[in-house]
C-alpha cells in the first residue's frame, strides 16, 4: 500500500488516542478544578489536531471525504473501545459489539465501488 493510503489510518489512530485522553482521561480526576481540566484539554487538542489535519489532507488525495469520515468513525470507535476497557475499566457489552458490527457494514458501503 502507498503512503497516502496508510498515513491517514496511522495518523487518525494516534489522533484518536490524544482525543480520548483529552476528553475522557480527566474522568479519573473528578477533584481537579474544571478550569485546569479545560486548559490541559486545550493543550492536548493541539497535538490531536496536528495529527488529524494532515491525516485528512493526505488521505483526501486518494479517499473521498465520505470515506475519510467513515474511516475516522471506525477508528474512533476502535480506539475508544480499547481506551474505555484499559483506562476507564469499563466492560464492552453485546450491544456495543452490535454497534461496532453495524459501523463495519457502513464502512463496507462507504468504501465499496459500485
Amino acid at each position: 500500500m502507498s503512503w497516502p493510503a496508510i498515513a491517514p489510518i496511522a495518523l487518525l489512530l494516534m489522533s484518536n488516542v490524544f482525543h480520548d485522553v483529552r476528553v475522557y482521561g480527566q474522568l479519573k480526576f473528578p477533584a481537579a478544578p474544571l478550569w485546569l481540566v479545560i486548559l490541559v484539554s486545550w493543550g492536548i487538542a493541539f497535538f490531536e489536531y496536528c495529527l488529524a489535519i494532515p491525516a485528512n489532507r493526505i488521505g483526501y488525495t486518494i479517499y473521498s471525504a465520505a470515506q475519510l469520515k467513515t474511516m475516522q468513525e471506525v477508528i474512533t470507535l476502535l480506539v475508544f473501545a480499547g481506551f474505555s476497557v484499559t483506562y476507564l475499566g469499563e466492560a464492552l457489552k453485546w450491544n456495543h459489539m452490535v454497534a461496532f458490527a453495524l459501523l463495519a457494514v457502513a464502512a463496507f458501503f462507504a468504501f465499496h465501488k459500485w
